[in-house]
Formats: structure tokens, C-alpha cells, sequence
């Protein structure tokens, strides 16, 4: 059976406003200031006049009371544009589960993306979607108007009713490519387990560290289940552990090997939001088993709590 996205899921978060941290470039008029100048909304600052350039910014009045010429500056407000990268490979399928509050890390991802498409429409803001494996297999770029966005809610569907991929995580590849094909100074969120490749670790953090060169703001939302993958929790008997994305499988008691796990688990995580910190990246634990709507919600009201 076919499954939509339930809009009533999300509508709870239409009152937060998600407002840029830095400064981003954009193109109609809304609530986020743009980096450049030009002659529209609001005043800014007062400059000299160039001789030869148009007369039509000069301030006559403080001419009449200075004797000199001043052109106004003004300080547009812009909308943003926002790329949502959503991870779609073979492990983000993971766990399958029954319900309809139970989620993969792929339909958690897909509905908190479908909540900030919607937020950002309230907004006025740009937004687009790119969905990656081992390549990127889509890219929209940030649109506003009505169609697109029926164009998006119908993506982010399709990625609930696709099947299974066996395809590994290729975050490297996609976050460089995205780096370069979105617009510049955009917001970059991600929605990923990050389960790359462990020999890339450094070209993982050195793709995330592209992405700020560029000028883009990066909020990294780290999909996981904690209870299995994090604390490792499960019944005191004999598993079989199959790597989703090699298919290596390995029958083995989980104690024996949890203090192991849990110590590589940890270090990968502590270094992961480290290099964000850093590098100033947004990084959001993101636990599948609260449901989206907690997440986000306290992502919002934490940031804007900042402005």
C-alpha cells in the first residue's frame, strides 16, 4: 500500500520561525537580511556621491544642513534559500518496524524534511531537496513557488514507497557536489546516519568542512535509533549482525562484543560533532524513537532562542 505524507503530523511547528544564523544572499523581499546593498527597503547608512553618478539616493535634506552630498544606503531584507540533503541508502531503512509512529531513519527523515518544506513555505523561503546513496540521485534547486513545492511533497513520498536499495553511503561524494551546485551562502541541512565508509572519515569531515568554505550554513542532523545503535541494547542471547550495506554477516552473543562497540560507536561520535564544532556546523543527535516533531521542535526553539 502506497503511504502519503500526513500533513497533520507537522503542523504543530508552523509558528517557529527558522532564521538564518548568518547572512544569506536571496531574492525577493522577506525577513532575512542580505549581504548586499542596493536601493529597496531599508535604510542603512549614508555614503559620499561620487561625481557622475546618479543623483536620484541623494539625501537634499542633510544636504541643506551639512553643505555636502550623501547618497542613502539601504540594507535589503531577503529570503533564504534553504538545500535539505536526505541520506537514502541501505542503511537508512533501518530498523524495520511496524506502526504507524514507528519509524526508519529513512521515514523520519522524509517527514521532518516534509515539516521544514512546509515551514519555509510559511516563510516565503527557497528551499530543494537532494537525495544521495553512493551518488547524488536527485537535485532541486531552492524554489518558492506552489508547484515546486507540490513537486518536492511528491519526491519525499516516492522516497517512502521506494524499495529497499543495497546501495552503500556515499556522503562524501554528495556533499562535495552539493557544495558546488547549491547556491552560495545557503542553509544546508542534512539528514544521514553518516555510516560512510570508516577508511573516509577524513574525507567525511573534510566534505562537511567544503560546505562552510563555500559560505553555506550546515545543520547536520545525525539520524540514528539510539537504543540499538548507540547503547547497543538488546536481549541477552545469541545474534546474527548483518552489515546492511555489505551484506557481511556475523552470529556472535552481544555482550561479548558491546564494551567494543560502544567504545568505537562513542569515539566516532565525539569526533563527528567535534569536527562540526569546529568548523561551525549545527550538530543535532537525532534519536528516531522520539518522532520528528520533538526533534525539531526543540531545534527550533533552541535556535531561536540565539537571535
Amino acid at each position: 500500500m502506497a503511504l502519503n505524507i500526513d500533513r497533520n503530523k507537522y503542523q504543530n511547528l508552523s509558528h517557529f520561525e527558522f532564521l538564518a544564523k548568518q547572512v544569506v544572499e536571496g531574492f525577493i523581499t522577506g525577513m532575512h537580511k542580505s549581504p548586499f546593498h542596493g536601493f529597496s527597503v531599508e535604510f542603512a547608512e549614508h555614503r559620499l556621491y561620487n561625481t557622475g553618478e546618479s543623483t536620484r539616493h541623494i539625501d537634499w535634506k542633510l544636504f541643506a544642513r551639512s553643505d555636502r552630498l550623501f547618497v542613502k544606503r539601504y540594507e535589503e531584507e531577503t529570503n533564504l534559500r534553504c538545500q535539505i540533503l536526505i541520506d537514502q541508502s541501505v542503511s537508512m531503512h533501518y530498523p524495520k518496524r511496524g506502526g504507524d509512529d514507528e519509524h526508519s531513519k529513512l521515514t523520519f527523515s522524509v517527514y521532518a524534511s516534509a515539516a521544514l518544506i512546509e515551514l519555509m513555505r510559511r516563510q516565503r523561503d527557497a528551499v530543494g531537496i537532494s537525495t544521495f546513496s553512493d551518488r547524488v540521485n536527485l537535485h532541486t534547486p531552492a524554489k518558492s513557488n506552489l508547484a515546486h513545492h507540490k513537486f518536492l511533497f511528491n519526491q519525499l513520498e516516492s522516497l517512502l514507497n521506494e524499495e529497499e536499495s543495497h546501495k552503500a553511503t556515499g556522503a562524501v561524494h554528495a556533499l562535495h557536489e552539493v557544495a558546488e551546485r547549491a547556491h552560495r551562502r545557503s542553509l544546508i541541512i542534512i539528514f544521514s546516519d553518516m555510516f560512510d565508509n570508516s577508511e573516509k572519515q577524513d574525507e567525511l569531515f573534510s566534505a562537511l568542512q567544503h560546505l562552510k568554505f563555500n559560505k553555506h550554513e550546515v545543520v547536520l542532523f545525525h539520524v540514528v535509533d539510539k537504543k540499538t545503535e548507540l547503547d547497543f541494547e538488546f536481549e541477552n542471547r545469541p545474534y546474527t549482525f548483518i552489515d546492511s550495506e555489505s551484506g557481511e554477516q556475523v552470529k556472535v552473543h552481544p555482550n561479548e562484543i558491546k564494551q567494543a562497540y560502544l567504545e568505537q560507536m562513542n569515539a566516532f561520535v565525539d569526533e563527528m560533532s567535534l569536527k562540526c564544532g569546529q568548523y561551525g556546523i549545527d550538530f543535532m543527535q537525532a534519536d528516531i524513537s522520539e518522532g520528528f516533531n520533538q526533534i525539531l521542535s526543540r531545534y527550533l526553539i533552541k535556535r531561536k532562542k540565539l537571535f
